[in-house]
């Protein structure tokens, strides 16, 4: 009887912690009758107006459904809470070995030295912290399509911030093949800026740098089936780094023209479209560009770019190629041949010279 009595107890400990884990907590309750309210609301010392009504049904489609309000907002201690709470602090649950389950491989580190973190230490009000970008209350995992980090959803996310960035992606080859025609190979902010490491582009280490453009453009372009299934005729990563541009990207140079210097950063259109930055009757004006080409007039866009030496429709440079090819190779050849015929010859001798 004893040990039926034990046995129930603790059933009835374990269902109440599910009941807890699952059910609205009587925080939850009381945070609704001011949180709860659609016209709950404040008014900003600059007259814009915060809303502060929480929707439970979000909560619950949320990542975080069966949390309650006080275990992110760990601060308040009594109801009415003050007036001033402290920003939540998302690594409460999510860090290396956390005992809750929550995903462990966000990368604080980074987002600390992103330009976004140092806004952030720099105390810009302005900066984006974890639920600028997750969300709030209803987070969602990535891979839902209503995430604020779902691909597709991610240039809306970022356009809160950016919006002329946002505008002028939405009209590019990247924008409108991801957003309109709903084809997740395109590139989103992330793809080309990174997630949380986020560094401003005259950073060496970052992925828009000047230096690093071209790799983080072949992440894409530098896969043959990519460039084949979109129909692009040469492989434009290994044609740039083959080129005298690509040469002096590789030495380091900073100065010297990478992916985004021609083909532009968020404005990248096909060469068939007049308003393309590489159209030829706008070639002139972007090898133009100050601390590139000044002067540059229309000769410059009777030249063709990303040729493949090795390639039959490189035209005059193929055959220059093969040409030089088999001359290297044909001198080089009679080069160890002589060097053979000498080295025998002097064996021949020293032979002789010993009977």
């Amino acid at each position: 009887m004893r040990i039926w009595a034990q046995g129930l107890g603790v059933g009835l400990l374990a269902a109440g912690m599910v009941w807890a884990q699952e059910a609205p907590g009587p925080e939850v309750r009381q945070c609704s009758i001011c949180h709860g309210k659609r016209e709950f609301k404040k008014v900003q010392p600059d007259g814009s107006v915060r809303p502060l009504f929480v929707d439970e049904r979000e909560l619950k489609a949320s990542v975080h459904a069966r949390w309650h309000c006080l275990d992110c907002h760990a601060d308040i201690k009594t109801i009415p809470h003050p007036e001033r709470l402290e920003k939540v602090n998302c690594q409460r649950c999510h860090f290396p070995g956390n005992p809750v389950g929550a995903p462990e491989e966000v990368n604080y580190e980074g987002y600390v030295e992103s330009v976004h973190g140092r806004l952030q230490r720099a105390g810009n009000p302005k900066a984006p912290r974890c639920q600028d970008c997750h969300g709030a209350h209803g987070v969602r995992k990535a891979s839902d399509p209503n995430s604020l980090v779902y691909k597709r959803q991610i240039p809306a996310t970022c356009g809160k911030c950016h919006p002329q960035v946002l505008e002028v992606y939405q009209r590019s080859v990247h924008g409108t093949t991801l957003l309109v025609r709903g084809n997740n190979d395109a590139p989103s902010c992330s793809d080309c800026h990174g997630e949380h490491q986020i560094l401003p582009r005259k950073e060496q280490a970052s992925e828009v740098s000047a230096t690093q453009i071209p790799e983080t453009c072949g992440h894409c372009h530098g896969s043959l089936e990519f460039n084949q299934k979109y129909d692009i005729p040469v492989n434009p990563v290994k044609t740039f780094k083959h080129s005298f541009h690509g040469i002096a990207n590789e030495l380091g140079s900073m100065r010297v023209a990478n992916c985004a210097s021609c083909h532009t950063a968020h404005a990248v259109l096909p060469p068939s479209d007049p308003e393309s930055s590489v159209h030829p009757a706008n070639i002139p004006k972007t090898c133009g560009k100050e601390g590139c080409h000044p002067g540059a007039n229309v000769n410059y866009a009777r030249g063709r770019f990303h040729i493949d030496p090795s390639r039959r429709d490189a035209g005059v440079v193929y055959w220059v190629a093969l040409f030089f090819k088999y001359l290297t190779v044909s001198t080089l050849a009679a080069l160890i041949l002589h060097i053979l015929l000498d080295l025998r010859s002097k064996l021949q001798k020293r032979a002789q010279g010993h009977e």
